[in-house]
């Protein structure tokens, strides 16, 4: 596996070195991005939003996708970027507090660091995010709660017990259902697989068999609505069981109109990746972000700290999911 990894990751430093090297001249930032995995459609996308960006600014900018979600491989990935010398390191972080040494060790030469998906990441110039955390698990808990008429069993993936923002969903969608349907009973407490869809499908099976009584699944991380769902239509309980979450509209599309899949809500993560290579060109050119400035793809920003969070939503469901496919999403 990481010998692999390790050639993935060498195909993507051989791409910026055909484009021109590290070296970074002030007009041309080089801008390396670490996702969580590779390969998967949530990322694709992300990559896709990249390219695109970096093309229409005129800078140089890719993405490393690790073989699996495993932090160490992230602080690999961080420590060959910092070898290279670009101006800027993105990261979608597996393990937050895993990160903490290397990406001070990337400030420490001069790269500038910024963060999606880890709300107040220590060691990070910037940390954007396309939903509040506790708007966004909310949103979620109050779904499900009006779906299942505030009573039954339901259980919570998340991508790793480590992701920030997954757990801070998780968090914000418990307390709202606690708060409002006491009805409802969580089983477990949290199942960190959704960032793998045979770990999503197993773990669904296994708590279908252990819970004849479950009634949801509130899965976030893009592959655990994909997983939990085929389990749910492995096991002929459509309708019967709700599967909701984050998931790519093209891989979903599906299971959403054979009615497994109930739908979410979501951001695009195409316009994260854009957002990546905006931000970081802004930074390494030394602008400062400050309150009012503002930041294609963010809007106006108003920041909270290192911390811009801004609400740009998409409705997932039946009526909206096939537009949103045909977006490569």
């Amino acid at each position: 596996m990481v010998n692999h990894y390790r050639r993935a990751l060498c195909a993507g430093i051989i791409a910026l070195a055909f484009a021109g090297g590290a070296q970074a001249s002030p007009d041309k930032p080089v801008i390396g991005v670490v996702v969580k995995i590779g390969g998967i459609p949530w990322f694709n996308a992300m990559e896709a939003g990249i390219k695109k960006k970096a093309a229409e600014l005129g800078v140089r900018a890719f993405m490393v996708g690790p073989t699996s979600a495993d932090p160490a491989l992230q602080v690999r990935a961080v420590e060959d970027l910092i070898a290279q010398k670009v101006d800027v390191i993105g990261v979608v972080p597996n393990d937050a507090e895993v990160l903490e040494p290397v990406l001070e060790r990337a400030r420490v030469a001069g790269i500038k660091v910024i963060t999606h998906e880890s709300p107040k990441q220590k060691n990070a110039d910037y940390d954007f995010e396309l939903a509040s955390s506790k708007g966004f698990g909310e949103a979620y808990g109050k779904r499900l709660v009006e779906a299942l008429g505030g009573k039954g069993e339901y259980a919570v993936f998340v991508g790793s017990l480590t992701v920030p923002l997954h757990n801070a969903w998780a968090d914000a969608a418990n307390a709202y259902i606690k708060a409002n349907a006491p009805g409802m009973t969580l089983v477990g407490d949290r199942y960190g697989v959704a960032e793998n869809v045979d770990q999503s499908r197993s773990t669904a099976l296994d708590l279908m068999r252990a819970h004849p009584d479950l009634k949801g699944f509130l899965a976030f991380g893009s592959q655990g609505p994909i997983g939990a769902a085929r389990a749910v239509a492995e096991k002929r309980m459509n309708g019967k069981i709700l599967v909701m979450g984050p998931f790519s509209p093209g891989q979903g599309r599906k299971l959403v109109h054979d009615g497994v899949l109930t739908g979410g809500y979501m951001w695009n993560p195409a316009l994260a990746g854009e957002v990546f290579v905006t931000l970081g060109t802004m930074v390494a050119k030394g602008e400062t972000i400050k309150d009012g400035t503002v930041v294609p793809g963010l809007g106006t920003v108003h920041p909270d700290g290192h911390n811009l969070i801004v609400d740009e939503l998409v409705d997932l469901n039946k009526d909206t999911v096939d537009e949103l496919a045909k977006t490569g999403l």
